[in-house]
C-alpha cells in the first residue's frame, strides 16, 4: 500500500523559510515511475500543484507562484521528497500535501492516485 505523510509545517514570518518533507512508503522504487509532488490548496480557495517531478522525463517543474523560491528535491534511497521554501509570502499560507499520479497535471485534482494528509503552513505579514 503506497502511503506519503507530509510533515515540516508550521508558522513563520514572512521572508523566512521552512522545508516540507514527506515520506514515502509502498513503492519498489524509484517511486514506480508515478510523478510526484506538491501542491497546497488555501481556504476558499482551489488546489494549486506547485511543483513536481515528472515520470515522462525526470523534470521538476514549478508553478509561477513558487517558481525562484521554492525547490524540490527527493532523496530515492530514503523515499523521501523535500520541499524548501524560502522568501515566503503571506499568500503562501495554505495546507501543503505531497501526492503522486501518473502525471504532474494531476496531482492537483480531487481524485489524484497518491495523497498523504497535509501539512499547514501559515505566512505571518
Amino acid at each position: 500500500e503506497v502511503q506519503l505523510q507530509a510533515s515540516g509545517g508550521g508558522l513563520v514570518q514572512a521572508g523566512g523559510s521552512l522545508r516540507l518533507s514527506c515520506a514515502v512508503s509502498g513503492f519498489t522504487s524509484a517511486f514506480d515511475g508515478y510523478a510526484i509532488g506538491w501542491f497546497r490548496q488555501a481556504p476558499g480557495k482551489e488546489r494549486e500543484g506547485i511543483s513536481c517531478i515528472s515520470s515522462s522525463d525526470g523534470l521538476t517543474y514549478y508553478a509561477d507562484s513558487v517558481k525562484g523560491r521554492f525547490t524540490l528535491s527527493s532523496d530515492n534511497p530514503k523515499n523521501t521528497l523535500y520541499l524548501q521554501m524560502n522568501s515566503l509570502k503571506p499568500e503562501d499560507t495554505a495546507v501543503y500535501y505531497c501526492a503522486a499520479d501518473s502525471q504532474c497535471v494531476a496531482l492537483a485534482k480531487e481524485r489524484v492516485a497518491y495523497r498523504g494528509q497535509g501539512t499547514q503552513v501559515t505566512v505571518s505579514s
